[in-house]
């Protein structure tokens, strides 16, 4: 679970760093960083989508270079309310349609989902847990507010949470939590 946490921390972190025009990417991870304090031994690193790592201007990023601060808050209420829809019909194709890959799936054990394929091949079940569906039924689309890292929908106390942003495509679904 450490693992996992420190990994989807350093995807945001370079999703971040790409969306605001800065040169991170995925291999300044913990998991990066511990690989290049211990060059003597021999680790096996979990593979990086190919495109996550390459560093890649903003203007490609996102369209004519916004960020998730440039969101109207109408725009993002309205994919969020697109999401809840979503998630309240367990609709794993509509879930896949709102989403960005590769993306950050919680339930893996590798942490990202690759291709829509792959995503659909996980199951609704597996995706759309319960309480997953309770963090985003409760989760206040009118009070979302930017950050780095996107829009998060979510409610206190609820274990769940669904992250999206601006992505080269526009809004789109970056992570899911559990």
């Amino acid at each position: 679970m450490k693992k996992m946490r420190l990994i989807a921390a350093g995807l945001l972190a370079a999703i971040c760093l790409t969306a605001c025009g800065g040169q991170g990417n995925t291999e300044e991870t913990p998991a990066a960083q511990e690989e290049t304090a211990a060059p003597e031994e021999t680790q096996e690193t979990e593979a990086q989508p190919e495109d996550m790592t390459e560093e890649t201007p903003a203007e490609e990023t996102a369209p004519g270079g916004l960020d998730n601060f440039d969101v109207d808050p109408e725009e993002a209420a309205a994919f969020a309310e697109e999401i809840k829809a979503a998630v309240s019909a367990q609709d794993l194709e509509a879930l896949a349609d709102l989403t960005a890959f590769p993306v950050y799936v919680g339930v893996t054990e590798e942490g990202v989902v690759e291709t829509r394929e792959d995503f659909l091949e996980l199951g609704a079940d597996t995706v759309i847990t319960p309480e997953l569906m309770e963090a985003v039924e409760g989760a206040d689309t009118d009070g979302l507010s930017a950050s780095m890292a996107g829009f998060t929908l979510m409610t206190d106390g609820v274990k769940g949470s669904i992250t999206f942003g601006v992505t080269k495509d526009g809004l789109a679904i970056t992570g899911i939590n559990y």
